[in-house]
């Protein structure tokens, strides 16, 4: 196995910085269970005040907050309407089957539907179709490249959704690198959502965890979902700690993340044979097509890990690049170079080399 010394499959790949070690070593526990650790109390009350909720709980991960929500919020036969590269869609194992929902996917630009999209989706009220229940945003847009859904956008979406009676619920796994990227506060942009969520193991830095908001009553039976799910824990106050010193100390260094991308995005943009779209490239994900190089996406990506470089195959012909805390800048310069490097050795793929190695779903974390 090659020796990786430059990790960019996912923000998911970052490690718990020697201050976050300490926090969580000397957290204050209790029994998260019976409502009395204290750490993980005060994580969900530091959670909703930034998003503007009356509360919020811990979960031990982003899948499952989405999947408590949509359960509290959808019945049987119930519709969520959503872009078609949805996390929800595609990244849950078929989670929505779990509770009978629907989904109606709509064809956004780079992960971002408009409200004149969404208002032809909404189904007129007949006993013959689903009905219409709920509406998601994923901010940022994961498989959309990372893009940030527009303040404006998101309140014209929601007018929308409330004008129809609908739900609104808010996958914010990377809300905090939107913050970063616009200035938008994260209560600004959760405002016109019933419930949202933030993952704390992303860009935060954190080893596990989300935290789900909403009002106290759509908490309340947030819990039951918790406890079904078995995501009901003990001293939480382990994990809890990690996201409070997160928040108070990770946050701004995201634009770090944020340049470090924009400097890889526009170097291997340079490179013969490689497409880079820089106008999604607007947080801390470079997606990048290899196709007119004559080297697959899988190769490329075993070319990449000969170099100590791991960065993902999505497709045959697309790679996925996302920079976090434990990439420098110039780690991104060196990444860069090893894709130059491979694209000066592997002149085309030998035969069968692409299929040594399959490649990833289009949907990775």
């Amino acid at each position: 196995m090659a020796d990786i010394r430059i990790n960019m499959h996912s923000d998911t790949q970052s490690r718990p910085t020697p201050g976050m070690k300490e926090a969580m070593m000397a957290a204050e526990l209790g029994d998260e269970q019976s409502m009395t650790d204290p750490t993980t109390i005060r994580l969900g009350e530091t959670v909703a005040e930034l998003l503007g909720k009356e509360a919020a709980v811990l979960m031990p991960s982003g899948t499952m907050c989405n999947i408590a929500a949509i359960a509290v919020h959808c019945r049987t036969g119930d519709e969520i309407i959503c872009d078609r590269t949805s996390h929800i869609i595609n990244a849950e194992s078929g989670a929505l089957a779990m509770f009978g929902a629907m989904v109606r996917p709509l064809d956004g630009r780079n992960g971002i539907y408009g409200p004149d999209q969404l208002e032809e989706a909404i189904r007129p009220s007949r006993r013959h179709a689903p009905r219409s229940r709920l509406v998601e945003v994923e901010q940022t847009s994961n498989a959309g490249g990372g893009t940030v859904w527009p303040l404006e956008t998101v309140r014209a979406v929601a007018e929308v959704a409330k004008k129809h009676g609908l739900a609104l619920h808010m996958d914010g796994a990377r809300l905090m690198n939107a913050v970063v990227a616009t200035g938008v506060p994260a209560g600004h942009q959760a405002a016109p959502f019933d419930s949202v969520w933030i993952d704390l193991s992303k860009g935060l830095g954190c080893p596990i965890g989300g935290v789900l908001a909403g009002s106290t009553e759509f908490i309340h039976e947030i819990w039951r979902w918790k406890q079904r799910l078995g995501g009901a824990m003990r001293q939480s106050g382990v994990i809890a700690a990690a996201g409070l010193y997160a928040l108070e100390n990770h946050v701004d260094r995201m634009a770090e993340d944020h340049a470090n991308a924009r400097v890889f995005a526009e170097r291997v943009a340079n490179l013969p044979g490689i497409s880079v779209d820089l106008d999604t490239v607007q947080t801390n994900m470079i997606f990048f097509d290899v196709s007119r190089s004559g080297i697959s996406a899988p190769a490329m990506q075993m070319g990449l890990e000969e170099r100590g470089v791991r960065i993902t195959a999505v497709s045959q012909r697309r790679l996925r690049a996302v920079t976090h805390l434990d990439v420098s800048s110039a780690d991104v310069e060196e990444a860069a170079d090893a894709v130059r490097a491979v694209l000066e050795e592997m002149p085309g793929d030998a035969p069968g080399h692409a299929e040594t190695r399959p490649a990833r779903s289009e949907q990775v974390l």
